[in-house]
């Protein structure tokens, strides 16, 4: 048995953050695409010397990082633009991403969770996945929270909803649904009978004895070589 990997996605204040904190409380292995998006184009990385050639100089603080709020204005309102940022990062976040997954393989994990906002919009990810997760709100409740959370009029929040593809679109994309329309109660009881059904350590079982009898043995050889150099 192997270890599989499972794309989780929501959007704009549907609540995915509260779904991927239950997990990490479980002690999932969860891999962000967002956090690596904004590590790959810190200073010294290469997409940041592809951007800076590409969008200039004035993107950039004072401090020489990327300004993610101005290059977010220029991609915003020029899609050929947002294509070019898109063929810099994807790559290396990719790159990085496959290097956690492999890492919680090592791990023994049974499965690996990918947090990735625009999973279903881009949809080049999903063949990789066994299961796909869509964290849900009803779109009331999605409008309200959004308006709260940011401080925005009602035109404001329908603009930044409507630039994404619509949850409901979504629903017919993913392989399960955690309703986050209700409270958080409701929701983690929710991710607790996902985690039940994806976590079946009997199933992955024989992986991880073999994995752990490879490391114990690795581990007994180097004592071995170690005791033999001492004397």
């Amino acid at each position: 048995s192997t270890m599989f990997l499972v794309g989780l996605s929501g959007g704009i204040a549907s609540g995915k953050s509260t779904v991927v904190a239950v997990l990490r409380e479980l002690g999932c292995a969860v891999i962000d695409a967002d956090v690596i998006a904004r590590e790959v184009v810190q200073p010294h990385f290469k997409a940041y010397r592809q951007i800076v050639h590409y969008f200039g100089t004035e993107i950039l603080f004072e401090s020489g990082e990327i300004n993610r709020e101005a290059l977010g204005n220029i991609i915003f309102s020029h899609p050929e633009k947002r294509q070019l940022l898109n063929s810099i990062t994807h790559p290396e976040i990719q790159k990085e991403m496959l290097k956690q997954i492999l890492k919680y393989f090592m791990l023994g994990y049974r499965y690996v969770i990918l947090d990735i906002p625009l999973l279903f919009e881009t949809n080049r990810l999903t063949k990789f996945m066994k299961y796909t997760v869509l964290v849900y709100c009803d779109p009331p409740t999605q409008l309200s929270r959004l308006m709260k959370r940011n401080g925005l009029s009602q035109a404001e929040a329908e603009a930044r909803i409507a630039s994404q593809l619509p949850l409901d679109e979504k629903r017919k994309l993913a392989s399960h649904i955690i309703d986050n329309s209700g409270d958080r109660e409701s929701t983690r009881q929710q991710v607790l009978r996902l985690h039940a059904r994806l976590e079946d350590s009997l199933d992955f079982l024989w992986a991880r004895l073999a994995a752990g009898t490879v490391v114990a043995g690795l581990g007994g050889l180097v004592y071995l070589l170690l005791r033999h150099f001492i004397s």
